[in-house]
């Protein structure tokens, strides 16, 4: 596992569930309810990107130009700390903001936590089974795009990844792309009807059992439980990249 790559995991995939989550959780829009501020994030060698909460919802974007509280990280293993809570970030802006960090912000990623790695008996719920399937479908999404990206297996199978876009879908559930171009990967989380090969998981069970690893997606295809249609040679490379996502979302 590549320490860069989990950076760029971390930032666009994890932090990158936020603004779904504040868009599909009460409970989320509760803690940032009268919140308008933009927290920016650095890593050394690896990426930068701004979250803004503004009307209790989210959004993120490239780069930390604007933004009210900045959290620099020396390194990609430092920011992964920070996430996996052995590190604790020491903003060089916006000290007079800290309060959000630790309270309304801290909240909304002990969250997404749960609902991310749920524990035993969580998934019973159904509201909290479809808002968890959800997130994770984007999680896996954003993780494809950033090991394609920088991941020196994943860059090996973009590689061969012709220009055009693949769409991934639940039946019934949410939908999203990747955009390949010149070999790398972007995610794309709005409508489109432009493809040129498409994954669609026959249900968000049949999907829930996926990601958990409880299934073989192999035999999945086998009995059309997942559907591929369109370019297959791209598809055989996303799901190349696809096997490497267990290895850094364990």
């Amino acid at each position: 596992m590549d320490a860069r790559t989990l950076s760029y995991i971390n930032l666009y995939g994890i932090l990158g569930t936020l603004p779904e989550l504040c868009r599909l959780s009460p409970e989320a829009q509760a803690y940032l309810r009268g919140q308008t501020v933009r927290v920016g994030i650095t890593v050394k060698n690896g990426p930068s990107a701004t979250l803004s909460f503004a009307k209790s919802q989210c959004t993120l974007e490239e780069g930390t130009a604007g933004c009210q509280i900045l959290l620099p990280f020396s390194s990609p293993e430092r920011f992964n700390g920070m996430i996996d809570g052995t590190v604790t970030p020491i903003p060089v802006k916006g000290l007079t903001r800290v309060g959000f960090l630790t309270g309304p912000f801290t909240k909304l990623t002990d969250l997404l936590t749960r609902y991310l790695r749920p524990q035993p008996g969580d998934l019973d719920n159904e509201r909290f089974f479809e808002i968890s399937t959800r997130l994770m479908f984007r999680l896996i999404v954003s993780a494809v795009a950033q090991i394609g990206n920088e991941d020196p297996v994943g860059r090996a199978s973009a590689s061969y990844i012709v220009d055009g876009r693949i769409k991934l879908s639940i039946n019934g559930g949410p939908s999203a792309y990747l955009e390949a171009k010149d070999h790398r990967l972007t995610p794309v989380f709005r409508d489109t009807d432009e493809c040129l090969s498409h994954m669609e998981f026959c249900d968000m069970h049949l999907a829930r059992d996926l990601f958990d690893g409880k299934v073989n997606a192999v035999t999945c295809v086998g009995t059309s439980q997942v559907r591929l249609s369109g370019m297959i040679s791209q598809l055989d490379n996303i799901n190349r990249i696809l096997d490497r996502v267990s290895l850094y979302l364990a």
